[in-house]
């Protein structure tokens, strides 16, 4: 499976970081403990079984729209398969278009099997993951918003990247030049 990403601007990886490290620090499911060199701060906006030619050309335009100013929400959990902790983004129409182009780029040559719903317009809900676990209720304690950082002000969203979850690779998706 490959992911379709956005990194965050230097400021806000660095705080994202930081409340990774308040949550490992307080025992809790976090990133922090993801130690591969490939775990950075992102937005994932979709995922499909490869990158194919077709998906590649569409993506390198996305990329060239690159970067674009977001803002945070505040804090939001998920009970999917998995516990998820988060900071939600506001859902602009700058940054639905941003999804919506990548959805489409990899909805144009994908087996519609191979899509994540959960990536779709309109179900998407655009966050940066701040911990995640298997045990269902894990950020249910009203107090974890306290142990957090405030979220930055202003941040961008720098660079499309794609991440191969078989073999770990990542590749930066650049605009066409």
């Amino acid at each position: 499976m490959r992911t379709v990403e956005v990194l965050l601007d230097e400021a806000a990886d660095l705080v994202v970081r930081e409340a990774w490290r308040r949550l490992a620090d307080a025992g809790l499911p976090s990133q922090a403990r993801h130690p591969s060199p490939t775990n950075s701060p992102h937005l994932t906006l979709a995922a499909c079984g490869e990158l194919t030619a077709p998906i590649r050309w569409e993506l390198a335009e996305v990329a060239a729209t690159l970067p674009l100013p977001v803002r945070f929400t505040g804090v939001v959990r998920f009970e999917r398969p998995t516990s998820v902790l988060g900071w939600a983004l506001d859902l602009d129409s700058a940054l639905a278009s941003l999804h919506r182009r990548v959805w489409e780029a990899v909805a144009s040559d994908s087996p519609p099997a191979t899509l994540n719903p959960f990536h779709e317009p309109g179900r998407w809900s655009p966050h940066i993951t701040l911990g995640r676990t298997r045990r269902a209720g894990a950020f249910a304690d009203r107090r974890i918003p306290e142990l957090l950082p405030a979220p930055p002000v202003s941040v961008r969203l720098t660079t499309l990247r794609s991440y191969d979850t078989e073999t770990g690779a990542l590749e930066v998706l650049e605009p066409r030049s």
